[in-house]
């Protein structure tokens, strides 16, 4: 009897429990998607309250060469970063009416705009289009070419719109972003992503490296180019002005200007119609991990000088080539790319504090910081003589007029390198500045230095490549 009455209370149980765990789960699932759809930012308020001072820009005149970024696809800046622009855009192609060329927004609201200097370079007559399609020709207050920024100014009989400017500091890597813009030309899109990442250095022969770039996930095409950037609190923290991409369009990396950097070009463009930038009048180059070893450091970190600039704030302080630069202004100094970024936006004329390296040992300089002025190329000239040496380098060197026209007190140039000298990059026409951190003024100076090259070493070679300066590294093998 036992055994038959409890059989049936068994089976009801187990069904009980069955049910109750499938009711449980269904409960979770249903939970679980509300945590995970209130996890998810609602950008609808965000837009409705911050699209109606955001603009359309087109100009009237010839289009602008756009720095020319069509150019020699040898050329890895002009291949990846390329400046937002009409797709149907052709090189030496007049454009009388060139129609949806980027996106601004409204700044103050007496009438202030501000968009990429890309975007309006070049124009003879600017037209700003609002979201209620109301047009105003722009006056060009000023640009800067070298942060990609331009003011502009609208006279309307009313009090426009205007964006609330937040603090892009604050920003998180994983942060939501939102942008609006003019993609292809359809008016006011809205594209939405993460802060990927923060102060990256874009370094561009006609700009320099001087912006800490925001790096995003943001959908951004052509002429989402000088459109905000916002965060969830509505307010702006960037300026789009470059993607990466091999294609022209969006491959999932995007660039903003730091809205502080912005407001700082704003200020000295409506005070002046110029910007002017902190100078130090080096050459800095990354210190890789072979560098790091042979000058004594820990780890790789700093700005490497490569060359500092005759008459320059630099050399007014004492600061010498081969020095390591890893604070600036009491910030550290990682990554050579920073550096630029930090005096960039040091007060002109006022000291700085400098930490470098220098022979292994920690030195503090104090530095004027300089108005950065514009640069000059650098030509070659004829060579002459030869010499030959143990390290598998054949050099000649170089007389008074290429030194003179290449702005270097001594070298030699390199005709040929074998053995260690060709393991270490170097090549024909290089010319070697510096080796062990010593001058070489000449051949018979670099045998003198390569002579008291210790076995298992790791030589530190200071060369000018193409008017650029870079260091490589030559590894002398230990004796067998």
């Amino acid at each position: 009897m036992l055994n038959t009455t409890a059989n049936p209370l068994s089976l009801r149980t187990v069904c009980m429990r069955v049910f109750s765990y499938s009711g449980l789960m269904v409960l979770w699932g249903i939970l679980a998607s509300s945590v995970q759809a209130a996890g998810l930012p609602d950008f609808t308020e965000l837009v409705k309250d911050n699209e109606a001072a955001v603009v359309n820009i087109s100009t009237v005149g010839e289009a602008p060469s756009r720095m020319n970024r069509r150019g020699p696809r040898n050329d890895q800046l002009e291949e990846f970063f390329r400046r937002f622009g009409p797709p149907q855009q052709r090189e030496n192609q007049p454009r009388l009416r060139p129609r949806s060329l980027g996106s601004g927004f409204i700044i103050e609201s007496d009438g202030y705009i501000l968009t990429n200097n890309h975007v309006v370079d070049g124009a003879e007559k600017i037209m700003v289009r609002l979201s209620n399609r109301e047009e105003y020709e722009a006056e060009l207050v000023g640009t800067d070419a070298r942060s990609d920024l331009a003011l502009l100014k609208v006279s309307a009989d009313k009090r426009l719109p205007a964006l609330t400017i937040g603090d892009s500091d604050e920003l998180e890597v994983g942060e939501w972003v939102l942008a609006i813009g003019s993609p292809f030309g359809f008016d006011y899109s809205v594209t939405a992503g993460i802060v990927s990442a923060k102060g990256r250095s874009l370094s561009n022969p006609q700009t320099g490296n001087y912006v800490p770039f925001i790096q995003t996930d943001v959908a951004i095409n052509p002429g989402n180019s000088g459109g905000p950037l916002f965060n969830l609190d509505g307010e702006v923290v960037g300026i789009n002005s470059q993607i990466y991409s091999n294609s022209g369009g969006f491959m999932g990396v995007s660039f903003a200007i730091p809205i502080e950097m912005a407001v700082d070009v704003v200020k000295q463009l409506k005070d002046k119609g110029r910007v002017s930038r902190g100078w130090l009048g080096v050459e800095i180059l990354e210190v890789s991990r072979d560098l790091a070893l042979s000058y004594g450091l820990e780890r790789p970190r700093g700005a490497l000088v490569a060359r500092v600039m005759e008459g320059s704030p630099a050399a007014d302080a004492g600061l010498q080539e081969e020095d390591i630069i890893v604070e600036f202004n009491g910030q550290d100094i990682e990554r050579s790319g920073e550096l630029p970024q930090y005096v960039g936006r040091a007060p002109v004329g006022e000291p700085s504090r400098l930490t470098v390296v220098r022979s292994g040992k920690k030195k503090k300089l104090s530095v004027t910081i300089g108005e950065l002025p514009d640069q000059a190329g650098l030509t070659r000239g004829p060579k002459q003589s030869s010499q030959d040496n143990k390290i598998g380098l054949t050099v000649r060197d170089l007389s008074e007029q290429t030194m003179e026209q290449l702005g270097i007190d001594g070298g030699v140039e390199v005709v040929a390198a074998r053995g260690l000298a060709g393991e270490a990059g170097l090549m024909p026409r290089d010319v070697i500045l510096r080796m062990r951190t010593k001058p070489v003024v000449d051949s018979e100076a670099l045998d003198d230095i390569i002579a008291d090259v210790k076995p298992g070493s790791i030589v530190p070679v200071l060369v000018l490549r193409q008017q650029r300066r870079i260091f490589l590294t030559l590894k002398v093998p230990e004796d067998d």
